[in-house]
């Protein structure tokens, strides 16, 4: 009879986390990122020298990306840390909520130069991420697309894509699936 107890109370609480990633996406979208708190798995392919006319060359990196929450999960750092035989990218994402605007900025930390980008800025639609955002590469201005897919509880998507004509058309540059850990 105590086992009966004991799965009813697991049952109960199984039920109740189930139901917070619903309850948790807030209409204004100040807990967006909820799900994504952890660490993950993270497989990255790099496009070596985007924006140019050069044959694609894409760049394969492993390693990991841990997702901590701050200020009650009104912002969150991600700490990504990947390698291949050649090098590794250390960096840090800085997301923040800005309730007045109902949106996300989100601005990369390069640990190699110390640099931020500049920030993209959205939220999500139906599932799906969209951040834009307006960059320079090689001196020149760039927009700057990026893209989270939540493939399930235990994979995500991350796209980013440059454009040199103002959005018309995107070369994506940077796809990174996590699984988590």
């Amino acid at each position: 009879m105590p086992h009966k107890r004991v799965l009813v109370a697991v049952l109960a609480v199984v039920s109740l986390t189930a139901s917070v990633p619903a309850a948790a996406g807030t209409e204004d979208g100040q807990r967006d990122f909820d799900w994504e708190i952890g660490t993950w798995h993270t497989d990255v392919r790099v496009l070596a020298d985007p924006l140019s006319e050069t044959p694609d060359e894409w760049l394969h990196f492993e390693g990991t990306s841990v997702v901590r929450p701050l200020l009650d999960r009104r912002a969150n750092v991600v700490e990504l840390k990947v390698a291949n035989a050649n090098g590794r990218i250390e960096g840090l994402n800085m997301r923040l909520y800005e309730p007045q605007a109902k949106r996300w900025s989100l601005t990369f930390v390069n640990i190699r130069d110390g640099l931020l980008t500049p920030s993209v800025y959205g939220g999500f639609h139906n599932g799906v991420g969209e951040f834009y955002g307006d960059d320079q590469l090689g001196g020149r201005p760039i927009k700057v697309r990026f893209l989270i897919n939540q493939l399930g509880p235990f994979q995500a998507k991350f796209e980013q894509a440059f454009s040199a004509d103002g959005g018309a058309t995107w070369e994506t540059n940077w796809i990174a699936v996590d699984r988590r850990r």
